[in-house]
């Protein structure tokens, strides 16, 4: 996995994260968009999930709550904006914008996302949060589940 943090760009403050996942696009978009699975790898390790509600079209919302291996629960919600499926996905709140883009590669997906911020102020404050590092550790969640559909297929 390729993460990349850009501090040169005067447009605006960025993470960009590239991997690959271990089957195909339509598998990678189910993993990304049906709740159900969505509440089994995101967040790091020994995150939970115990809610997630997505409603995927533009406008739609997503809620979560997302609880971090000390207890804490953390309410997220979500705007969703663009949606081209199975290839581009895109989600914003007050603080960051997210779009992910899916590539086919043989029977495996190129996934790209960037996460945009509103400052580098606020890029920075997520990143010594861990930021990119829990994302890292859900992607290895996500490509379980993908392995998992793709192999059921």
């Amino acid at each position: 996995m390729k993460i990349r943090i850009d501090a040169k760009s005067t447009h605006s403050a960025v993470i960009v994260i590239q991997r690959t996942f271990d089957g195909p696009r339509e598998v990678v978009w189910a993993v990304l968009t049906n709740p159900k699975h969505v509440a089994r790898w995101y967040g790091g390790r020994g995150f939970e999930n115990p809610v997630c509600e997505m409603d995927v079209r533009p406008g739609g919302l997503w809620k979560h709550v997302m609880k971090t291996p000390d207890g804490a629960e953390h309410a997220l919600q979500f705007e969703f904006g663009e949606v081209v499926e199975p290839e581009k996905l895109t989600w914003k709140n007050a603080d960051i914008r997210m779009t992910v883009t899916l590539e086919p590669a043989g029977q495996e997906t190129k996934w790209k996302l960037v996460a945009r911020f509103n400052t580098y102020a606020e890029r920075d404050a997520a990143q010594k949060l861990g930021f990119a590092s829990v994302l890292a550790e859900g992607t290895e969640k996500f490509n379980a589940v993908v392995k998992e559909l793709a192999a059921a297929r």
